[in-house]
């Protein structure tokens, strides 16, 4: 980070430097674009339903939007890193994205109420909303990639967990927000999306540091450095797995193995809430450890919860072990990708993350069919080998050469 990037910034002890505004603008960003999603996945079925799909379509679309992000997200975090060193910003591509993005979001109900349900629209209507998931691919990671130039090395735990705390406060409301979203009309919640994401990317742009001069000297970039991006992808797939099995999990073990009367859902949101919330204390607490300590200590102690899950004496034990651990390992992956890779390449770090998230995503249903359908023993030793692989990912990154100091 360049001095004059950091003249806003508070210092806190250990030479870390935060820019607490921009970081909390950036995480602002980060809470418009999971309401978007939230929004987007609440209404697809009944979007889908009017042109007479099917309600299973609707998985079909996601899984597509998955499989395209493996590839466009790292995509865009290179056409991002490729803007920085000949203007000095990424902020074209995120402003192009962001624009884009809004107005489809906008036209999304309005093709479903103006436009009859024929044949010809029809099967327009899914390529429409594949469009918008593209537009939202084009400006996530170079978006997220700002995180490397608000805060310095040592202190990225800390200041990803603004942005866990932010997102994972919004999709914790998802599941009982649903039918709020929807008596509110489609017009007016995607509306409301649309202008939420450009006010949140306003903000961010008004508080970014003065651009810096385009690197010339850059101009050429470096050799890609794929062992790096081959294991931040990797970790991406593990991670987006570990978290899905173990969350798939828990309801099952809830119904059974925990011997309290529980509302399922109700427990399930409270624990959402908790685990989103932890993610402040996580953050200090892995930035005193050190961003690949701190994401191993989260990944074992998630491991370690899942066993504990499977004893019924033990399972509130386990619970605590679980918000523990995830909260560590979510604050702990944009470090651990940024510290990966070159400064250069924070956008391909964070684009290699969410590829290796999408590709996850995309394996789910073809490797291992329905996650409602595995048991709940099945699925928690899947979380628990998942765990260890993403372990071993972040074990193996030690022996990479790493371009920035003090990871």
């Amino acid at each position: 980070m360049k001095s004059s990037d950091l003249s806003p910034a508070i210092s806190s002890g250990n030479g870390r430097v935060i820019l607490w505004r921009c970081v909390l603008a950036l995480a602002l960003v980060q809470g418009a674009i999971t309401l978007s999603w939230v929004i987007y996945k609440a209404y697809l079925p009944k979007l889908l339903g009017q042109f007479g799909f099917p309600a299973a379509f609707a998985a079909t679309i996601l899984l597509i939007e998955n499989i395209l992000a493996v590839g466009m997200e790292p995509f865009f975090g290179g056409m991002s890193d490729r803007g920085k060193r000949f203007m000095g910003t990424g902020f074209p591509l995120i402003s192009l994205g962001v624009i884009l993005s809004s107005a489809l979001f906008i036209l999304i109900p309005c093709f479903v109420i103006f436009l009859p349900p024929n044949v010809i629209w029809k099967y327009l209507l899914p390529a429409f909303l594949i469009l918008w998931s593209l537009a939202m691919t084009m400006f996530r990671s170079p978006v997220i990639a700002l995180l490397g130039q608000y805060a310095a090395v040592p202190a990225l735990p800390q200041a990803a967990s603004f942005l866990m705390v932010a997102g994972g406060l919004i999709a914790a409301f998802a599941p009982v927000s649903q039918q709020f979203l929807l008596s509110l009309g489609p017009v007016v919640t995607f509306g409301a999306g649309s202008i939420v994401l450009l006010l949140a990317v306003l903000v961010l742009r008004s508080l970014h540091p003065p651009l810096s001069a385009p690197q010339t000297s850059l101009s050429v970039a470096s050799p890609f450095p794929l062992p790096a991006f081959g294991l931040i992808f990797l970790t991406g797939i593990f991670v987006s797995l570990a978290i899905t099995f173990a969350m798939s999990t828990l309801p099952k073990l809830l119904r059974t193995n925990i011997s309290l009367q529980l509302d399922v859902k109700s427990t399930m949101f409270v624990i959402a809430i908790l685990i989103a919330l932890a993610a402040l204390p996580a953050g200090w607490l892995a930035t005193r450890l050190g961003s690949r300590r701190g994401i191993l200590t989260g990944m074992v102690v998630a491991a370690c919860a899942l066993l504990l899950w499977l004893i019924p004496a033990a399972g509130i034990l386990g619970l605590v072990g679980m918000i523990a651990g995830l909260s560590l390992v979510n604050v702990g992956v944009f470090p651990f990708a940024l510290g990966l890779m070159p400064a250069s390449r924070a956008g391909l770090a964070i684009g290699g993350y969410f590829g290796g998230v999408g590709a996850g995503a995309s394996l789910l249903p073809v490797v291992f069919g329905p996650v409602d359908k595995i048991p709940a023993v099945g699925g928690a030793m899947l979380g628990v080998l998942m765990f260890v692989l993403a372990g071993a990912c972040v074990v193996l990154s030690g022996n990479v050469q790493a371009s920035r100091n003090n990871f």
